[in-house]
C-alpha cells in the first residue's frame, strides 16, 4: 500500500505491506522525535521515498542510495 506523509513541509510517498498501518504510525512518532535533529532535517531533503518493513524504514535518496532507520 502507498501512502504519503509529510515531515517539515514535504511530502514523501511511503510504501509498506497490507495490514501494517501500525508500522505508519511508529513511522510518525519516529519523525516527531527526529524533529530537533538538524542533520536528519538535512538529509530528509533528499529523500524520495520510503519503504516500511515491520520496524525497519528504508529511506531512498534522489541519487539510489539508501538509509536504514529503526522505528521501533
Amino acid at each position: 500500500m502507498i501512502k504519503a506523509i509529510t515531515f517539515k513541509d514535504r511530502t514523501v510517498p511511503v510504501h509498506y505491506p497490507a495490514g501494517h498501518a501500525s508500522c505508519l504510525d511508529l513511522l510518525q512518532d519516529k519523525l516527531l522525535e527526529m524533529e530537533l535533529n538538524f542533520d536528519f532535517r538535512k538529509k530528509w531533503k533528499r529523500i524520495s521515498s520510503v519503504e516500511l518493513m515491520r520496524d525497519v524504514a528504508i529511506l531512498q535518496y534522489n541519487d539510489g542510495s539508501k538509509l536504514y532507520m529503526e522505528v521501533s
